[in-house]
């Protein structure tokens, strides 16, 4: 059991502040890898997850990439930290949480994409001008700044 799991056996779904880690993942077309979560239901978002105690950021997109994907990857580079800029969010169990993600960029990775079924229906990598729908709202806007970022 993961260090928020065993916070929310004490605290209940009152609300959290939750700090993440997520990976645009490119390969050499440029391409961003996707994933096609099963919570919510059939969405699109990147590769991430959250911190456990006694992680950096860096170390927890390693991680995250690696158990959701199977890859590993390196030389990652700071996008953004995000927010959700006061509002709540509330998972489908109840848990209430306020968000923060620290968002990167590698085109460094190696190994084989698995699914990690307990989390995964798919995995596909696409053009940044053809994303995939419904993408998370909040994984949205950090497609998009990399975008802006790009131009």
């Amino acid at each position: 059991m993961g260090y928020i799991e065993n916070l929310r056996q004490k605290v209940g779904h009152m609300p959290l502040i939750l700090a993440g880690a997520a990976v645009l993942i490119q390969n050499t077309d440029g391409s961003v890898l996707f994933q096609k979560r099963r919570d919510p239901v059939n969405s699109w978002g990147i590769p991430g997850g959250l911190m456990e105690l006694r992680e950096s950021p860096e170390d927890t997109a390693i991680r995250e990439v690696r158990e959701e994907t199977g890859l590993i990857i390196s030389d990652l580079k700071l996008l953004g930290v995000y927010s959700s800029s006061g509002r709540m969010s509330t998972a489908g169990n109840g848990d209430q949480y306020y968000p923060l993600t620290i968002a990167y960029v590698t085109s460094h990775f190696e190994g084989m994409l698995q699914v990690d079924p307990a989390e995964s229906l798919d995995y596909q990598f696409f053009s940044l001008n053809e994303l995939p729908k419904p993408l998370l709202k909040n994984h949205l806007r950090i497609v998009n700044d990399f975008i802006s970022k790009l131009k």
